[in-house]
């Protein structure tokens, strides 16, 4: 049963440009027309775009995404493979943390510093921020 864009949409969760947007991307197959123009996606599309989304939240790339569709549509791709990816995606969230406990830690030492009162000019985390000698 081919499904129209709002149908495909409805069932994934996903707006009609995100269906547009990932067309464009080569994520998913461009569909047949109606005589009308109208897009119908085959009924295989509902479960290509919710493994687009899931990988989207587990972190993955677009570039990424389509390695991953790549590996699973190839009957002679291994698993191995598939976990390089993961085991590159962690590490990248791993740094991506970090970074962000790094950023956490500055802006509390920022706004302990802060009594609040005062012109803002003068607040230390104005200042801070300021500061064009310190390393970024």
């Amino acid at each position: 049963m081919a499904l129209t864009s709002g149908q495909l949409a409805k069932k994934t969760g996903v707006g009609v440009e995100t269906l547009r947007f990932y067309e464009r991307e080569g994520l998913l197959a461009k569909p047949a027309r109606t005589g009308s123009g109208y897009r119908q996606y085959p009924a295989e599309a509902v479960e290509r775009v919710r493994f687009i989304r899931r990988a989207q939240l587990l972190g993955f790339q677009l570039k990424d995404i389509k390695e991953l569709l790549a590996l699973r549509e190839n009957p002679d791709a291994v698993s191995g493979e598939v976990r390089a990816k993961a085991v590159a995606k962690l590490v990248d969230i791993g740094e991506k943390i970090q970074d962000l406990e790094a950023m956490k830690s500055e802006l509390t030492r920022l706004v302990a510093a802060c009594d609040g009162s005062g012109p803002a000019a003068d607040c230390p985390i104005i200042t801070a921020i300021g500061d064009t000698h310190r390393p970024s």
